[in-house]
């Protein structure tokens, strides 16, 4: 017991080469903006049109889509984060490293081997003093044993090579809230696609409807000799080139349709029984946004790069004391005799205790440069971390500048397409009158299918960079049940 009390001594009384790693400090900005962010965005009186505010400071909820107010949207969420084998794969890797940071606690205990040996043998029979006491010369010898070894971690490199493990377990705890994130965000993304599309095509499918009303129109009246031949031959190319626009969104559509059935870990004949429209999704108009401070210790990606830094912190450590003294404790334990029966008999047992102490005199330089080499990487590690954060606010800042365009790109679709109604509903009338060429109201078609186009892309566009803000702020994992994380509350 004496050698493994003095193990136990030596561990308690060690020191941790390297150093502590400390959390980078949280940017000091305030905002997103140079001139800070307004109250609200402009409003328009269509779907999804109502005007949004922001809230600075406020938490994020960690089922953040439900503010899009779809059932539908939200049972392909949730069934896409049960599903979909990413997720699977984030959980796998988080187990590794979780295994790989238990297994490496191992080497704070002593390790203990048993072992059996057992042997036949012959002794020369003219030798002095031969080995078996009865003069047989064949003899059997039977060695039970109990090794224990023992490494005191006296400069702490076991410890930091758990600190540094503990910090890629991190890291995939991280990636895996980042899988999350990205794939809730993709299914929201996509549904808000799809509703585009189908916008687009119910659009396009109106102008084809309205250009073959047209074209009936014309050819009666050339039958009757009121219109020329090549008003009725433009009437044609006009349909045609309206028939022409509707496939591509079709195809779209359908490829839509085989994104949503993979994300929801499902294969692409299997199908989702969802259909999304830009009517079924309802803008959220309170819109939470994390202060900078905040952001840092929200975003996933930025706690896994903060992870990797820390990481990388502890393998300095690791390469200092590798370069310092060893301390090895063994024990050897066992019986050795020529029979079961005489095995544990008096004079049949030994012992070994031993202590050993290394230390690296001359690597050609091998340590010293593992050693620069661990600290360049942490340098690496801190200047990707600062570029993550950095990608983090543009972000933030992006999506932001890009509501405020969106709705003010909404008023003004809705506005030109209300113009181009009118002007196509005047031009009807007046060609019904003779008093406008059949030209004119091609011309007022186009425009008018061009802008009723816009004004789905302006909802959508709405919609989608909604949902992105909400995932570059990071998407409320920390307020999820069951996750307890104090540093995404605290800066």
């Amino acid at each position: 017991m004496r050698p493994l009390a003095l193990a136990l001594l030596l561990t308690t009384a060690a020191c941790t080469v390297g150093p502590d790693f400390k959390r980078p400090a949280a940017p000091d900005v305030t905002g997103y903006a140079p001139d800070g962010l307004p109250a609200r965005t402009a409003s328009a009186d269509a779907v999804a049109g109502a005007a949004q505010y922001f809230d600075m400071g406020k938490d994020i909820p960690a089922q953040w889509w439900t503010l899009f107010r779809s059932q539908p949207l939200n049972d392909l969420v949730v069934q896409s984060l049960k599903a979909n084998p990413t997720v699977d794969a984030a959980r796998a890797a988080l187990r590794q490293a979780q295994e790989n940071e238990r297994a490496q606690v191992g080497g704070y205990f002593p390790q203990i081997s048993a072992g059996l040996s057992g042997s036949r043998n012959l002794t020369p029979t003219r030798t002095v003093a031969p080995f078996s006491s009865s003069g047989n010369p064949y003899y059997s010898l039977i060695t039970p044993e109990l090794n224990v070894s023992f490494v005191p971690d006296v400069f702490g490199a076991n410890a930091r090579a758990v600190e540094s493990l503990a910090a890629q377990a991190e890291n995939q705890r991280f990636e895996l809230e980042a899988t999350y994130l990205t794939l809730s965000s993709n299914v929201v993304a996509a549904a808000i696609q799809e509703a585009s599309l189908r916008g687009q095509v119910a659009a396009t499918q109106q102008t084809i409807a309205i250009e073959t009303n047209l074209l009936n129109i014309l050819r009666r009246q050339m039958a009757l000799g009121q219109v020329a031949g090549v008003e009725v031959a433009t009437q044609e190319a006009a349909l045609a080139q309206a028939r022409q626009a509707l496939p591509p969104l079709q195809k779209q559509l359908a490829q839509q349709r085989d994104l949503l059935a993979v994300l929801a870990g499902r294969y692409p004949s299997e199908d989702v029984a969802a259909r999304f429209e830009i009517a079924s999704l309802h803008l959220p108009q309170e819109i939470p946004v994390s202060l900078p401070a905040k952001l840092v210790v929200q975003r996933p990606d930025v706690r896994a790069a903060e992870a990797t830094l820390h990481a990388t912190s502890a393998q300095i450590g690791v390469a200092v004391a590798a370069r310092l003294p060893q301390l090895t404790l063994t024990a050897q334990l066992g019986n050795q005799a020529e029979s079961i029966s005489s095995l544990f008999l008096p004079g049949t047992n030994f012992w070994t205790l031993g202590a050993g102490l290394t230390t690296p005199l001359f690597e050609g330089g091998t340590l010293l440069h593992r050693q620069r080499a661990a600290q360049a990487a942490f340098d690496q590690a801190a200047a990707q971390y600062r570029n993550t954060v950095l990608t983090a606010m543009q972000n933030v800042a992006d999506t932001l500048h890009a509501l405020q365009s969106d709705a003010d790109a909404l008023v003004a679709a809705v506005e030109t397409q209300r113009a181009t109604a009118r002007t196509l509903a005047i031009t009807r009338k007046q060609l019904a009158l003779g008093q406008v060429a059949y030209l004119t109201l091609l011309n007022a078609q186009q425009t008018d299918q061009q802008a009723r186009l816009a004004v789905v892309q302006a909802q959508a566009s709405r919609l989608a960079d909604t949902a992105a803000l909400f995932q570059a702020l990071g998407g409320g994992w920390w307020n999820r049940p069951g996750v307890a994380d104090a540093g995404a509350n605290q800066p």
